[in-house]
């Protein structure tokens, strides 16, 4: 049996336009090899942006 959470890690997400970085969250590595992007909202922006996995 597969211990809980191995298989899961956590990353950052850094907003495109001001560089700020506003959530975390977990991805499956396994399933999801590229790199997350994501339309969230920015508060420092004050709209929705895209956001991309930093390291």
């Amino acid at each position: 049996m597969a211990k809980k959470g191995e298989a899961r890690q956590r990353v950052t997400l850094k907003c495109t336009e001001c560089g700020e970085e506003n959530f975390r969250t977990e991805k499956n590595k396994k399933n999801t090899t590229e790199r997350l992007e994501l339309n969230k909202y920015c508060p420092k922006c004050n709209k929705n942006t895209l956001h991309k996995e930093s390291k």
